[in-house]
């Protein structure tokens, strides 16, 4: 993580201190956060707006998922939807303002590098559910018991005896017709 952490802040340094920073709009998430699927509220990871528009020092803790992200970035860039999961997706706008702020970030390196540092630190064995964990096969992606996992990263952060919110899934029945294409399907038939 903190290699991760580096590299970003290395890039919004760079695109901060560019002529391009005024038009920029950055939106990171992790891949495969918590092992869950991209669109399943696992309660799972963060989201970065970074941008001189993105407002400071507030959190924003409206609901957004990895389709979120994208149908902000297709509307500030003038596209439609790709997909149902997408129009439907809410917006990050409420992490934005109208005044951009053009003050420059300067990365920080971070003190615990964590590839070939043996001292970093790791888990402890007596971690909330790690005997049970030590049992699974890491070895392959996705091969884990997925709210298991999601209550062991849940309760490494939260605590041993916090509980963590039940998974939200959503059944998305049909699409939405894209209107455009279907006013060039229908003129094209006449």
């Amino acid at each position: 993580m903190a290699d991760n952490d580096l590299a970003l802040g290395r890039m919004v340094d760079a695109l901060s201190h560019s002529r391009y920073w005024k038009d920029t709009v950055m939106l990171v998430t992790e891949d495969d956060a918590q092992n869950g699927p991209d669109h399943v509220d696992a309660h799972r990871t963060i989201a970065l707006a970074i941008s001189p528009y993105t407002q400071r020092a507030r959190v924003d803790s409206t609901h957004y998922d990895t389709a979120a992200m994208l149908a902000t970035a297709e509307d500030l860039l003038g596209l439609p939807p790709m997909a149902i999961t997408d129009a439907r997706a809410n917006r990050m706008w409420p992490s934005f303002g109208s005044r951009p702020n053009m003050r420059p970030y300067s990365a920080i390196t971070p003190a615990v590098v964590a590839f070939g540092n043996p001292n970093a630190p790791v888990n402890p064995p007596n971690a909330p559910m790690a005997a049970r964990s030590a049992s699974w096969d890491f070895s392959k992606g996705d091969d884990q018991p997925e709210v298991a996992l999601n209550r062991a990263i849940w309760k490494s952060i939260k605590g041993r005896h916090s509980k963590m919110p039940r998974p939200r899934h959503e059944l998305i029945i049909g699409t939405v017709p894209n209107d455009e294409q279907e006013e060039i399907e229908e003129r094209e038939g006449d």
